[in-house]
This record gives C-alpha cells, sequence and structure tokens, in this order.
C-alpha cells in the first residue's frame, strides 16, 4: 500500500508514512510556522501532486513561495479564493482555480473536483510512471479563515465531504487551524474528521511540535525548523 511521507522521522521511520485516505490536522498559535509546516506537509514527492486552497494568499504570491523553497511547481494546483476579491475578471488555467472569496464552499467544491479531475485526466504530467490513481495531498491553508466566513456546523458538513473523497481517492488532507481562537467545542469538531493531529507552540527558544493519532509514535514535544520549504527535527 503506498504511503505519504511527512517528513517527520517520528512518523516516518516507524510507520513509513501515513497511510492514503488520512487526514492531519496542524494545530498552530498565529505568529508560528504552522502554515509552513503545512505547506512542507503538503510538497509533492516525486510522482505525487499536491492541491493547495488557498484562504491566505494569492495564488501568484504562493508559486512564488514554491519557486523560492524549489518545490515542483508542475504538480501543484491550486484553488486560489483571495484573488478575485480584488481582480474579480481573473480566469482560471488547468492549474489554478479561482473561487469569489473564502465563503463560497460550493465554487469550491465545483474547483476541488476539476482540478481533481485534472489530475486524473494526466493534464499536470504526462510521465510514464505515473501512479494510479495518482497520489495527491490536499492542504487547505486555513480553517481559521473559512472559519471566520462561515458557521461551524457548515463547514464541517463542508469538510465531512471533502475527507471523504480524498479516501475515496486514497489521497491525504492537511489543514491547519489558529488553536488560540475557538473554543474547545469548534477544535473538538475539527478533531472528529481527522485521523492525526500536529500540536505546535512557540517559545522564546524554538518551536516545538507534537503528534497524536499515530500509535507507536511519541507524543512528546519535539524541537522543529523549516528550512528550504521542508521540516526539520532537531535533535
Amino acid at each position: 500500500m503506498y504511503s505519504y511521507v511527512t517528513g517527520i522521522s517520528l512518523i516516518d521511520e516507524v510507520k513509513e508514512g501515513i497511510p492514503p485516505g488520512s487526514n492531519v490536522l496542524i494545530l498552530a498559535p498565529s505568529m508560528s510556522s504552522g502554515e509552513q509546516l503545512g505547506y512542507a506537509l503538503s510538497r509533492p514527492r516525486p510522482g505525487e501532486y499536491a492541491l493547495i486552497l488557498t484562504t491566505v494568499k494569492r495564488s501568484v504570491e504562493l508559486l512564488d513561495y514554491f519557486s523560492h523553497e524549489e518545490f515542483d511547481r508542475n504538480r501543484i494546483g491550486i484553488i486560489d479564493s483571495v484573488t478575485k476579491l480584488s481582480t474579480p475578471d481573473i480566469a482560471d488555467n488547468t492549474q489554478i482555480k479561482f473561487v469569489s472569496s473564502p465563503s463560497d464552499l460550493t465554487g469550491i467544491g465545483i474547483k476541488f473536483s476539476s482540478v481533481v479531475e485534472s489530475v486524473f485526466n494526466g493534464e499536470f504530467s504526462d510521465a510514464e510512471d505515473a501512479l494510479f490513481p495518482p497520489p495527491i495531498r490536499f492542504y487547505i491553508d486555513s480553517l481559521t479563515t473559512l472559519l471566520m466566513y462561515r458557521k461551524l456546523e457548515v463547514l464541517y458538513q463542508f469538510l465531512h465531504v471533502i475527507t471523504a473523497k480524498l479516501k475515496k481517492m486514497e489521497a491525504v488532507g492537511i489543514y491547519i487551524l489558529n488553536n488560540e481562537s475557538f473554543d474547545e467545542r469548534t477544535l473538538a469538531l475539527m478533531k472528529q474528521l481527522m485521523n492525526v493531529v500536529i500540536e505546535v507552540k512557540a517559545e522564546q527558544h524554538g518551536e516545538f511540535l507534537r503528534v497524536r493519532g499515530v500509535i507507536g509514535v511519541s507524543q512528546e514535544w519535539m524541537p522543529f525548523r523549516i528550512h528550504q520549504g521542508q521540516l526539520e527535527l532537531i535533535s
């Protein structure tokens, strides 16, 4: 069975990654590297694809970031819910789909299906060694933003549908939420949809993460950093 390497040695050395159909929630405070951790986890490995729903950055800024961090941009699709707010006439292309705002969950769902179809049809890459079904990492770069636009119950139902689709596709989902901004009920509902929870904390002498939900993996806090778009645990 295919496994998705995470870059977190605690997971990869014990489990060789996470299995298809998994959903990973990152709980991180503001002013931390949580968002970059999400990008590192969604970085496509050889033969894989990444789909990013951006609610924070414009797609052009995101592609610049990927270029700077040496991601394989040819294997990344973007659903941009930011740019149309300032440039309403911008048109879709194979790689980037635009929706009107982060509140448009219906539009996001439609564009998600469209990008997935493009990947499955080989429109992103025609490599002869392509795997089927194509391994896909899907990252929503801020559940915090989505919860500013939509009620918790509405977002929960949307994510319930998305996580079910990812499981059927044998893909993985990655999501980030500012755990300082919401009550325990909100956090509990989001966790219900997840297989793995990665908590992040920032202290004066560095940043730390711990992993919940992976049997056999330590739940101790571990120092980490993001270097050249990749996660490194610090001994």
